[in-house]
């Protein structure tokens, strides 16, 4: 008899280990499930089954994945892109279900098997663009709000995608032509479930998380998200409908409350390790014999899944105004297949709709779609520059123009980024009679601040010439008014080999980079929290009658030190619900020297906390508190020790001072 908690067990260490290596490799860790899943699947070393448990488990991934992108659903956003949203997303959408309609008509396929694989290769990854576009900063560019655009209104179609495909079944099964009563009867039943959901849900759901944040229990809040997320999927499932559409709906209402990035923050777990477990299973349908007996229509397949987007998708950014390198970089972006593609596609062939012959193919096509993805993004650069010598000459033109306005400027400051930030430091070098540039990449932005006389142009700072351009050999100081630390590493590497004397200051959110940027090359880094709270001790300090001068030699002291008295926090109840990411940055923690501890005469230098990446910023004896100890300071039973580090560092010290 096999122990059930074998196949859990297989999953996780294979989905670990490919994670692991996948991220060693810069790749999305989804290609490294869809492969874990590849291997141990019932087609190939066979070690989990396909079966009804397993897919379960999988489905779950999907409903968490919906209730996060139901958390990002804001009317607003839809609205200030909804160009680009609902006229190119749904003119990309319709055009390939089309097309893969009569496609599959001229093979003399059932219409239906060519409106699922439609709407299945209409889906691009939104997984990895997002994230390969966030890495090289390209969020904000004219091809990186069409590509967020188009994913956008992809994810928003596999909603009706997803009511459809239950039709499409009852009228496989009845044999009849009643497909557009059926489609009714299912589009009646999802406004009736919306208008229930949204009218009576939207006004209990503030006062109702109120009530539950109130208790104060991480656990409790939790525990709520999950009763509101499954119980809506639950809801969905029963009137007929699908659970991802549940999940979707609770994530919309919750995003309407101030909840939003709390219940993201608690989600997130669940999400991830399940969707994993998705790809996983996704990987486990696809068949490497069938796949090897049929490698040339699965190349046909990917071959023509990659030209035809990039020549729609294209097409449709020339049609909606983008310039040709624009368009090409967006239908590169979104040539391959997505997410939402293998949950249609698991659907219909659950649903006996697409048969294992064309599946497996199609399946096949799609995966390596997504293997190839990140390496069409990573070179697209090159091939543009190569073959569209118009882009060239427009970046030419852009570098000239930076150029012209910054030639006759000498000990200029440069801003890199012309945000709340940046306008705020041009505005007291204004005062001074400072020259300065701005760069920065929000066209509105830019258009507003230059009608209105200010100094400021288009340009990446995180590009070489885009610098050169600005000025940097002639320029004294830079100034890096965003925080994105990635961006940020990559303006410091030019500065460094172009003027290694140029003084840099860097703004960051907090001091877990602080280090990092500095080893970099910056000359000053300025983090936002610290600074906060310097500014709220020295105006305390001014009255307690401390004299100016000594409140300004304090400050000047802890920037010297990199806010090392600042750094690090006691951590409290209300600190249970911060993040992963959160939990590696610096805190304070005290520890009692108790009788019989291990540390009892010995020196701070005999017990080497240093190699736990763990420093002693205090001890108190006999109630007497002397900061910043020496090496050479012996502990004494009864004293408290004042620790800093990351909470797993923290956790091995108390060990070691305290048992050995």
């Amino acid at each position: 008899m096999v122990n059930p908690l074998q196949p859990v067990l297989i999953l996780l260490a294979i989905a670990v280990l490919a994670v692991v290596v996948f991220r060693l490799l810069r790749l999305p860790p989804v290609l490294g499930y869809l492969l874990a899943g590849v291997s141990i699947g019932p087609h190939a070393l066979g070690w989990i089954s396909d079966n009804e448990e397993t897919r379960h488990l999988a489905e779950f991934g999907v409903v968490f994945l919906m209730f996060s992108i139901g958390l990002e659903f804001s009317l607003t956003k839809l609205i200030a892109m909804k160009r680009i949203v609902f006229g190119f997303g749904t003119a990309q959408v319709t055009i390939t279900i089309l097309v893969v309609i009569m496609i599959a008509w001229a093979l003399q396929l059932d219409w239906r098997v060519g409106l699922v694989l439609g709407g299945a290769l209409a889906m691009s990854s939104t997984a990895i663009v997002s994230k390969m576009l966030a890495e090289r900063v390209e969020l904000n560019v004219p091809h990186g709000r069409q590509v967020i655009g188009v994913l956008l209104f992809q994810d928003l179609a596999v909603i009706p995608l997803l009511i459809i495909i239950p039709a499409l079944v009852i009228e496989v099964d009845a044999d009849t032509n009643d497909f557009s009563y059926m489609l009714t009867i299912a589009i009646f039943k999802i406004a009736a479930v919306l208008g229930f959901i949204l009218f009576i849900g939207q006004k209990l759901m503030r006062p109702w998380f109120h009530l539950v944040a109130r208790q104060k229990s991480s656990e409790l809040f939790v525990l709520n998200v999950l009763l509101i997320t499954l119980g809506l999927a639950w809801l969905t499932e029963l009137a007929g409908l699908s659970l991802a559409l549940g999940a979707f709906l609770a994530g919309m209402l919750i995003s309407e409350t101030e909840y939003r990035y709390q219940v993201e923050d608690d989600i997130k777990p669940f999400r991830d390790v399940l969707l994993g477990l998705f790809f996983v299973t996704i990987g486990m349908l696809l068949d490497l014999r069938v796949v090897f007996e049929n490698f040339l229509w699965v190349f046909i397949i990917l071959i023509m899944l990659i030209v035809f987007k990039v020549t729609v998708i294209s097409g449709l950014s020339r049609l909606f105004g983008a310039e040709s390198s624009v368009a090409i970089r967006t239908g590169l972006n979104l040539a391959q297949a997505g997410e939402f593609g293998f949950i249609l596609l698991a659907q219909a062939s659950a649903a006996g709709l697409v048969g294992n012959s064309i599946l497996q193919p199609v399946l096949a096509a799609m995966v390596l779609s997504m293997f190839i993805a990140p390496f069409m993004i990573e070179y697209s650069e090159p091939l543009i520059h190569r073959f569209y010598s118009s882009d060239w000459m427009h970046r030419a033109m852009q570098i000239t123009s930076i150029a012209t306005q910054t030639m006759v400027t000498h000990s200029h400051v440069i801003i890199c980024g012309y945000g709340r930030s940046g306008q705020s430091i041009s505005r007291i070098f204004e005062q001074e009679s400072i020259p300065f540039v701005a760069l920065d990449l929000d066209p509105q932005r830019i258009h507003e601040a230059t009608s209105a006389g200010e100094s400021v142009v288009y340009g990446d700072a995180a590009r070489r010439e885009v610098l050169i351009a600005a000025g940097l050999m002639r320029a004294r100081v830079l100034v890096v008014s965003y925080s994105n630390t990635i961006s940020t590493l990559k303006i410091l590497k030019h500065v460094q080999e172009l003027r290694p004397d140029l003084s840099v200051v860097v703004r960051t959110r907090d001091d877990s980079d602080i280090d990092l940027l500095k080893d970099a090359g910056a000359t000053e880094v300025v983090a936002e929290i610290m600074e906060g709270s310097l500014m709220l001790a020295s105006h305390a300090l001014m009255f307690v009658d401390i004299s100016t001068g000594r409140i300004l030699r304090r400050i000047r002291e802890i920037r010297e030190q990199r806010y090392s008295l600042l750094r690090g926090f006691y951590h409290g109840a209300d600190d249970e619900t911060e993040s992963d990411h959160e939990k590696l940055f610096p805190r304070l923690l005290t520890i009692l020297i108790t009788p019989g501890a291990a540390a009892i005469n010995k020196t701070l230098r005999d017990l080497d906390l240093t190699s736990l990446t763990v420093e002693v910023t205090a001890v108190r004896r006999r109630n007497i508190r002397g900061l910043m100890p020496t090496d050479e300071t012996r502990l004494e039973a009864g004293d408290i020790i004042v620790l800093r580090g990351t909470q797993g560092n923290l956790a091995a010290a108390e060990i070691k001072l305290l048992q050995g």
